[in-house]
Parts: structure tokens; C-alpha cells; sequence
């Protein structure tokens, strides 16, 4: 559970360079992690897609190239981060409250959140308001870092807490929101704890799919249908 008024801060502080500390950061594995999201979300043919903590939009432009027939609507709480969202040309785009969001009941067949959840006040009030914007049947998938496997763990925590709040730093000017990083992917459910609080928000048959060893995790779960829990 994070502080959100930190968070808003940091966010739009690192928004002007926060795609290429990105793919630095993560050698440009993270263009793969979201190029997953964007297979499975082809394969389901979503007619509206919520793309939540869209950030400057690399999810939502990424599952809009493979759903061209789809709407995709990204939605932030930082309108800088969003500012380069809009300047990559993504259509629709809304600056809204992940805990209060501005969408009606059953609105979307397919919701996705990538390296967002991590970052909001209450993980499980904002899953169950996933759950509320998704139409009966519809589908959830959250791409965050997570705890790797043991064997990567050690240099996983030196990399973690060192080189990255360093190079970081060097490429944003702002070590201390990537320090914050390394403390909210220790405390963020990973997991079949992940699953587990899924399911409690309103989801069923939720899914974990680690990535690269686990430092990633993709997370499938769907809405019952009406009637069905």
C-alpha cells in the first residue's frame, strides 16, 4: 500500500525520461513483458480495453497495435506522465483515480494493468474496482515485477537496491523515486499471494505466469459470469 501523494510526485518528476530509464534499466526485457500482455489480449478479441496506470502508455499502445479493432483507453492519476502518452498519439486517454474510476459498471471486456498496482493506496479496493468496470466473463491481467526465483534472489536484491537507484538516478536526476522502487517490489504480493487476492476481489481462475525467472510476473484472472462466483 503506497502513498499516493508520493507517488503522483515522483511520477511526474521521472515522466520526461521514465520510458528510456525503462528499457535501460531492464536491458529492453520490458518490451517483451508487455508484447505477452499484448498476445494474450489478441486471443480474446476485446471489442474495450481499460488500460489502468497507463503511465506513458506503452501497454496501451502495445495491446492496441495487436487489437486494432479494439478502443483502448488509458486512464493515470499523473497527468505529466500522461502529457507523453498524448505526445505518442494514443486516442483516448483520461486522467482518473485507479481507487475511483470515472467508468461504468461491466464498461470493458478486458482490463490491464502493467507495473501499476504496485503503486496504489489499497491493492485490494483497487482490484475490486477492476472487477467493477469489467463486463461479467471479462478479463484482468496485471504485468508487475515480483520476488524471482531463489537462485537470482541475491543478485536480484544487489541490483535492486544498488546499481539501480545508481545508473537511475544518473538517467532522471531522481534516485529517491527509484530507492522507492526497490522497497515496494519487496512488499508487493507475489505470487500465489497475488492470486489469492485476486480472487478475493471478485476474480476466479486467477493464473500466475512468471516472467524471466520470475523478476516479472503476468496475472490472468477473469470476472465470473453473472450470477457465477
Amino acid at each position: 500500500m503506497q502513498d499516493p501523494t508520493f507517488v503522483q510526485k515522483a511520477f511526474a518528476a521521472i515522466a520526461p525520461r521514465y520510458v528510456l530509464a525503462n528499457h535501460v534499466l531492464s536491458g529492453g526485457i520490458d518490451v517483451l513483458w508487455r508484447r505477452r500482455v499484448a498476445a494474450r489480449a489478441r486471443d480474446l478479441r476485446p471489442a474495450r480495453v481499460l488500460d489502468l496506470a497507463t503511465g506513458s502508455g506503452d501497454l496501451a499502445a502495445a495491446v492496441g497495435a495487436a487489437c486494432p479493432e479494439a478502443q483502448v483507453i488509458g486512464a493515470d492519476f499523473c497527468a505529466p506522465m500522461m502529457a507523453h502518452a498524448r505526445r505518442r498519439g494514443l486516442p483516448h486517454l483520461v486522467v482518473a483515480d485507479g481507487m475511483a474510476l470515472p467508468f461504468a459498471d461491466g464498461a470493458f471486456d478486458l482490463v490491464t494493468v502493467g507495473f501499476g498496482l504496485r503503486n496504489m493506496a489499497d491493492y485490494g479496493g483497487a482490484i475490486r474496482e477492476m472487477a467493477r468496470v469489467l463486463r461479467p466473463g471479462g478479463t484482468l491481467m496485471v504485468l508487475d515485477f515480483s520476488q524471482p526465483a531463489p537462485w537470482l534472489r541475491g543478485a536480484y536484491k544487489l541490483y535492486l537496491h544498488r546499481v539501480l537507484p545508481a545508473v537511475a538516478g544518473a538517467l532522471t536526476g531522481e534516485r529517491g523515486a527509484y530507492e522507492y522502487l526497490g522497497g515496494s517490489i519487496e512488499q508487493f504480493p507475489s505470487g500465489p499471494a497475488m492470486t489469492a487476492l485476486l480472487d478475493a476481489g471478485g476474480f476466479r481462475a486467477s493464473r500466475w505466469i512468471p516472467l524471466t525467472g520470475g523478476i516479472a510476473s503476468l496475472y490472468v484472472a477473469t470476472k465470473p459470469p453473472t450470477g457465477d462466483r
